[in-house]
């Protein structure tokens, strides 16, 4: 089973159900299609949707690094797979006749951390963490292994001071209802992710 996920349009008589299962069914075929050409270009397929609207279809694709490294994915590299994955759909035959449309991105930086893999990606950056049966934690992801995250956690201080930084704490993913990264402007700068949070689309 894939993460894939496709919305439609539904209504009360039942047949917008029905599109939505045969939907989800094809994008989920996608995804098996898809995958392997990812894989190739050293990324992870994060997500395939399809979006129906009348005769219109739009497949959105999402591409993440794989999670051993850190930074986002460029520009570049969401034209290059782009392209690879759309020469892949149209050479595909089992593909519904209906022209469609493209699209490739990447997760970007607002992207809950709901998978290890997410945490993993989120190495070195400032997050809050919704934590189970104890107070919530805001701090810096120092690293990620199989038992949880570890986090420098960050102390508040008086307005106009510089932050303060804690003992590392581990917390257990039982332990985790939710997390999300921290923007910080500076962070993005330099590791270059302002320009890789969305990618561009490409009309096959």
């Amino acid at each position: 089973m894939t993460n894939a996920e496709a919305t439609t349009s539904t209504d009360r008589t039942g047949t917008g159900k029905a599109e939505a299962a045969s939907v989800n069914v094809e994008a989920e075929r996608l995804y098996a299609l898809l995958e392997p050409a990812v894989l190739a270009n050293r990324l992870y397929l994060e997500d395939v949707s399809i979006h129906v609207a009348g005769a219109n279809r739009v497949v959105h694709v999402v591409v993440d690094l794989p999670q051993e490294e850190t930074g986002g994915v460029g520009l570049d590299v969401i034209a290059e797979i782009s392209k690879t994955l759309s020469d892949t759909l149209d050479n595909d035959p089992s593909m519904d006749a209906r022209p469609y449309e493209l699209e490739v991105s990447s997760p970007g930086v607002g992207r809950p951390l709901t998978e290890e893999r997410h945490w993993h990606r989120a190495r070195g950056r400032m997050v809050n963490v919704n934590v189970i049966q104890g107070d919530n934690v805001t701090g810096r992801v120092q690293s990620v292994d199989d038992g949880g995250v570890t986090l420098v956690p960050e102390i508040a201080v008086k307005k106009g001071m510089k932050p303060k930084q804690g003992e590392p704490v581990k917390l257990p993913f039982d332990r985790i209802r939710s997390g999300k990264v921290e923007i910080e402007f500076s962070h993005l700068e330099e590791a270059g992710l302002e320009k890789a949070n969305n990618g561009p689309s490409e009309e096959a």
